[in-house]
């Protein structure tokens, strides 16, 4: 990797745009980058780091990007680092711009925040032009870490080699250089396989004690099962020995079960035994006692028979009588229709004579029909007078339509008529109310092209009255700001020479014996200055200048409020002009007065021309309905004149037609009643005659029936017949009667039945007690040998299952004790692993092994082969081995620790172990070529000598076209290297100047 060329815009200290020619400074081979303190040496490290990764080094990255803003650049001009590098063949531009907060465009007050941009470029030779790659954040991280083969963390450790970190490093313990390292050289896929291990044993254990919870969960119930007489095995999840116990303990709990199973078997069969002996003997007792009681019961019934038998034969009487007299019954049946349908139509006969006339009332049948039908002719002759009549109705019910049709057409020409003889008028206020409401249209439309300009001229004369009392009160505040700056920095500044006057006390404070001094280096501190009463320490230097900074920052925070407000109040006076605000308020006050009054008679236009047009379409309507109403007026004459005519033939027709009655509907309707109840008359005339005849005929038949069945008269018949219910009550009497005398005589000739009745009487209740008893017996065996087999089939149940269960944990258990090894092994904590070195410490340690190889090259030419760095995997105290760093001093031949080194010696020996570890995280990396490497600071402590070996060493990292850049403030050095980037401050911020020559 080589880089060409950086551009910087207002970034840190830079409030302009600095660009630094690393090609120049590059071809010497060896430059120096300096300026004094806090002038922006390292911040050129920075942007180089920006431009890179989108992230600053270190403790000065915050992941916010505002920061990175210069406080020296103009609020207009965007923050921005270039940088063009050649890594991998690849000529490639770098363009990143952090996110910016800047004033709004235009003249809109306040400020917006542009989002972050980056830009990757890349250099085609062939076409001799820049290719764009991307503008993605995220693609271009992905492919500079791709083409440079270094995370940030590797950047800022291989390329800009921190020397104060890495003394540190030396003083450091294992676990400081741990982190360091690992960070470096990605360890931490060592770390996730401890980690993993770790997690894995932790849950192989979790199975393996789950898995013994559970069996001692089953031990248990195998205990609650068997009784609770027997223990489990007291072990706890995890014991050893446990699985073995447990089925121990339940083999001679299934054994123990099973011989109480077998003595409950026995118990129950000798209780099965006497208790079906019992209900046998019980069985035998009922059937007895069932016998005696129906023998007892049958002599009872045979009794109340006797009782009953004077009944039974006048029941049988009865039931011969009514046999007889069902023979008689159709004829008595007969003779009652005929009788009923005789007294009906008698009352028939009187009802209908009762409607005759008084000429009719002893007629005959056949002279009512006679009658009936003379009638029917005189209605029939009448048929065409009754079409007449509905006829004339008809014609008078169309007349009285054309009169009321007359009078409707009157009320609607009258209507009309009126209406039209005022439309002139109407039609002219109409179109008046039309053209008014178009000129106040006309009227607002040009108002409102005067109302916005005139309420722009007022706000903003308002705007620029109010900016006057801002820009008053800011003027007082900057005057005021400014002052208390300048006490603050005259303030600093004595606190500062007050200091700078004191310092020897402040260096003395920190002097130990036998320890070098940082100024002169030497180990004896005779007489050390000491701190007056009125010392000023660094603390109380650094909350001056914070002050004044602060105080300083207030003070350019005012101007630029000044600043704005008189930018803005030239803007509103342009726009406002000179005229006095009242003037321009009663001016808008008066065009919007105007405008609302226009708009309120514009708005009435398109209801006047709706009502217009409504108008004309009524005065159409009115004109169309006027004609129309005078042609159905001639129309009616016409038809009236016929009507006329049609009325006074129809009327003098019917008046010959309905005789006396009012009309000829009256007349026929007469007769038509007269002619039905002739009629009615002659037919029941008729059925009385008939049902008389029957009656007679029927009582000839009943005489005749009854002395057949042997009855005296037909009232006799009559009173022995039986009704249906009668009937079936007596039969039902009579065969209960034959029924209960069959089954008394079946049951007092069974042979059993008798011979029951002989024996003693038969004792039920004791036989049930002794059956009870047996019972009772039976169960409680029956319950036992229950018990006894649940609990030897749960015992095997379980038993079974607690064998399946330490056939399925052995597999896990093996694997926990392997996955246990493995992780202890990983971890340190196993007594295999007797240096207790983790598998991530023992990767370091190899790692540093390699650095303090390549370190110890540099190292023996910088100190004249004197000191040599070993790496030692020695136990420190009761700590882990692995990372341990120590120095051997050839001139003594000892080995002692790198915190020993003197202040010079530390120098060189960091930079020895940053060059080192440049070169083994390079490979690590991939193997990339750094042919630009930067050193930042420590030089100051080293003598000429020291000095000059340790710049061999550098020289020599030029061979082969590889360029080192110092950042350093030695002055000896200025001398020494004659290319050189010099950083100056400013209090309008810092500049670069670039010099190759000697």
């Amino acid at each position: 990797m080589r880089l060409h060329r950086l551009d910087i815009t207002a970034f840190g200290p830079f409030g302009g745009t600095q660009s630094v020619d690393f090609d120049d400074l590059s071809a010497a081979g060896l430059f120096l980058l300096h300026g004094p303190t806090g002038a922006g040496k390292t911040s050129v490290l920075d942007a180089v780091c920006y431009a890179l990764y989108g992230s600053v080094p270190g403790a000065r990255q915050n992941g916010q990007g505002m920061t990175l803003r210069s406080d020296h650049a103009d609020p207009a001009t965007r923050t921005e680092v270039r940088l063009e590098l050649t890594v991998a063949g690849r000529r490639l531009e770098l363009t990143r711009q952090p996110p910016w907060e800047r004033p709004k465009k235009g003249k809109r007050q306040g400020t917006t925040v542009d989002k972050a941009q980056s830009w990757l470029r890349e250099y085609d030779a062939a076409a001799g032009a820049w290719k764009d790659l991307s503008r993605s954040h995220q693609e271009i991280g992905e492919e500079i870490t791709q083409v440079l083969g270094m995370s940030r963390e590797q950047f800022c450790q291989v390329v800009l080699l921190p020397q104060g970190d890495f003394a540190r490093f030396l003083r450091a313990d294992a676990e400081a250089r741990g982190r360091l390292l690992g960070r470096l050289f990605d360890t931490q896929r060592f770390a996730a396989v401890e980690k993993r291990l770790a997690d894995r044993r932790r849950a192989t254990e979790a199975q393996v004690r789950e898995g013994d919870t559970d069996l001692l969960a089953d031990a248990h119930r195998m205990q609650q099962a068997a009784g609770g007489d027997l223990a489990p095995p007291q072990l706890a999840p995890g014991d050893p020995g446990l699985a073995e116990a447990v089925l121990g303990w339940a083999a001679v709990a299934r054994s123990t079960a099973r011989e109480q199973l077998t003595i409950a078997h026995c118990a129950r069969a000798a209780a099965e035994s006497a208790h079906a002996a019992a209900e046998r003997d019980l069985d035998d007792v009922r059937e007895v006692a069932r016998l005696q009681r129906r023998f007892a019961e049958a002599r009872e019934r045979a009794r109340k028979l006797e009782e009953r038998a004077d009944a039974h034969r006048a029941d049988r009487e009865r039931m011969e009588r009514g046999r007889k007299a069902e023979a008689v019954e159709p004829a008595l049946d007969l003779r009652d229709e005929a009788e009923t349908a005789h007294r009906r139509a008698s009352a028939d006969e009187a009802r209908t004579r009762a409607a005759l006339p008084a000429d009719h009332a002893d007629a005959g049948a056949a002279s009512l029909a006679a009658a009936a039908r003379k009638a029917l002719e005189e209605l029939g002759g009448l048929a065409s007078a009754r079409r007449a009549e509905r006829k004339l109705a008809d014609l008078l019910s169309e007349r009285a339509e054309l009169d009321s049709e007359e009078r409707a057409d009157e009320d609607v020409l009258q209507d009309a008529e009126g209406w039209l003889a005022d439309w002139d008028t109407t039609r002219a206020g109409l179109q008046a109310r039309v053209e008014a409401a178009q000129e106040a249209a006309t009227r607002a439309e040009q108002l409102a092209v005067q109302r916005e300009p005139t309420e722009r001229r007022l706000r903003a004369a308002r705007e620029r009255d109010r900016l006057d009392r801002d820009i008053d009160e800011a003027r007082a505040d900057v005057l005021r700001l400014a002052e208390r700056a300048g006490e603050a920095r005259t303030h600093w500044l004595d606190l500062k020479e007050q200091r700078l006057n004191g310092i020897a006390a402040e260096l003395a404070a920190e002097l130990v014996d036998g320890r070098p001094c940082a100024v002169c280096g030497g180990t004896d501190h005779p007489a050390p200055a000491r701190k007056d009463a009125g010392h000023v320490d660094r603390e109380a230097e650094e909350g001056a200048l914070t002050a004044f900074q602060r105080a300083d920052e207030e003070r350019a925070e005012a101007e630029r409020r000044l600043g704005d407000l008189r930018r803005a109040l030239a803007a509103a006076s342009a726009e406002a002009g000179d005229t006095p605000t009242d003037r321009l308020a009663a001016l808008a006050e008066e065009v919007e007065r105007d405008y609302a009054h226009a708009r309120r008679g514009a708005s009435d236009l398109h209801p006047a021309q709706e009502a217009l047009l409504h108008a004309e379409r009524e005065r159409d309507r009115r004109a169309a309905a006027r004609q129309e109403a005078a042609v159905r007026a001639a129309t009616r004459n016409t038809r009236r004149d016929t009507l006329e005519r049609e009325r006074a033939a129809l009327e003098e027709e019917l008046t010959q037609a309905r005789g006396e009655a009012r009309s000829v509907a009256e007349r026929a309707g007469q007769l038509e009643l007269r002619a039905a109840r002739l009629t009615e008359a002659a037919e029941a005339v008729r059925a009385a005659d008939d049902t008389a005849q029957r009656l007679k005929d029927a009582d000839a038949r009943l005489a005749d029936a009854a002395f057949r069945a042997g009855f005296d008269t037909p009232q006799a018949a009559a009173a022995a017949l039986l009704d249906a219910a009668a009937h079936r009550d007596l039969q039902r009497r009579l065969d209960a009667w034959q029924s209960e005398e069959s089954a008394v005589r079946a049951v007092l000739a069974e042979p059993e039945t008798a011979a029951a009745a002989q024996r003693p009487s038969a004792d039920v209740v004791g036989a049930e007690r002794a059956a009870e008893a047996a019972a009772r017996r039976l169960q409680r065996t029956v319950s036992a040998w229950d018990e006894a087999e649940r609990r030897s089939a749960a015992l095997d149940r379980l038993s079974a299952r607690a064998a399946a269960s330490v056939r399925r944990l052995a597999p896990l258990r093996e694997e926990y004790d392997r996955v246990a090894r493995m992780a202890g092994l990983a971890a340190g904590t196993a007594a295999d692993n007797e240096r207790k070195m983790r598998l991530e410490a023992y990767v370091l340690a190899a790692r540093l092994e390699q650095v303090a190889a390549a370190a110890t090259v540099r190292l023996q030419r910088m100190s004249s082969g004197r000191y040599t760095l070993v790496h030692s995997d020695d136990r420190s105290g009761r700590g882990r081995s692995g990372l341990g760093l120590h120095v051997v001093d050839a001139w003594t031949g000892r080995e002692r620790d790198t915190a020993t080194l003197s202040g010079g010696e530390t120098f060189f020996a960091s930079l020895a172990l940053a060059l080192g570890l440049a070169d083994v995280v390079t490979d690590e990396a991939g193997g990339v070529r750094l042919d630009t490497l930067f050193i930042d600071e420590g030089f100051g402590s080293l003598d000429d000598q020291t000095l000059d070996e340790v710049l061999d060493v550098l020289d020599a990292l030029r061979e082969r076209d590889r360029s080192v850049g110092i950042v350093s403030h030695v002055g000896d050095l200025r001398r020494r290297i004659h290319a050189q980037l010099e950083v100056v401050k400013d209090r309008s911020g810092s500049v670069v100047r670039q010099r190759t020559t000697a």
